[in-house]
């Protein structure tokens, strides 16, 4: 028998006899003080993450690749990083190809052994979706894929997202509900509320420390 099997042993045997206690869990202990009406909820979110040096825009389902555009031109930055096969990464596609003056793209589209230095050193910027917000926490869940996967949030200095205002969720009990998280979850799942920062280093707040040191958040309202 291994090690494992042996410890899991002893902890069955020690529950020999023993009564589970009862549990008392108050849903709305986590729910009630967190609650939002629709109207709240894109304040409260903005609120929470303009708090800790995220930047917040509000745009359309229609109108989101020219704010984007606009704002890396703002920024100068002169590439963005997409992952071509989803719906978001075709729009932009679209509509970089009507203007061709844009800065370039970077597609995500092979293994990254393949462009390490690359996107280590010269991808100054990328955009990928959310599956949603929790308004109570201010943060964005992320939950990468194949198609676009962590390093695409990562690694770039500066951070796009694009967040639906009808997927703003009030806690984040709500999201596991709603969710049903408990069926199953992927390996990595990410509650991201601002740029990556620390304070390791003679307790000076430091942004993009281990991270992007700039997130944008494009909140897509419904039309």
């Amino acid at each position: 028998m291994s090690a494992k099997h042996n410890i899991l042993a002893k902890l069955r045997n020690s529950l020999s006899g023993t009564t589970p206690i009862v549990d008392n869990f108050d849903e709305a202990l986590v729910t009630e003080p967190y609650s939002y009406s629709a109207e709240q909820r894109i304040p409260q979110l903005r609120k929470q993450m303009e708090a800790v040096h995220t930047e917040i825009h509000l745009s359309t389902g229609a109108g989101w690749p020219e704010l984007l555009a606009r704002l890396l031109q703002e920024r100068q930055l002169p590439s963005l990083l997409i992952a071509p096969s989803t719906p978001h990464g075709q729009r932009v596609t679209q509509y970089w190809a009507e203007h061709p003056q844009l800065p370039a793209l970077k597609a995500y589209d092979r293994p990254v052994e393949e462009w390490k230095a690359e996107l280590f050193n010269d991808t100054p910027a990328s955009l990928t979706t959310t599956l949603g917000a929790i308004a109570a926490t201010g943060s964005l869940i992320l939950w990468p894929t194949r198609e676009e996967p962590r390093l695409m949030s990562l690694v770039p200095p500066v951070h796009f997202a694009l967040l639906k205002a009808s997927e703003i969720r009030d806690n984040f009990y709500q999201v596991q509900q709603q969710m049903n998280w408990a069926a199953g979850m992927p390996t990595n799942a990410l509650l991201v509320s601002g740029p990556s920062k620390t304070a390791d280093i003679e307790q000076v707040l430091a942004y993009g420390a281990h991270g992007p040191k700039d997130l944008v958040v494009l909140i897509l309202e419904d039309q």
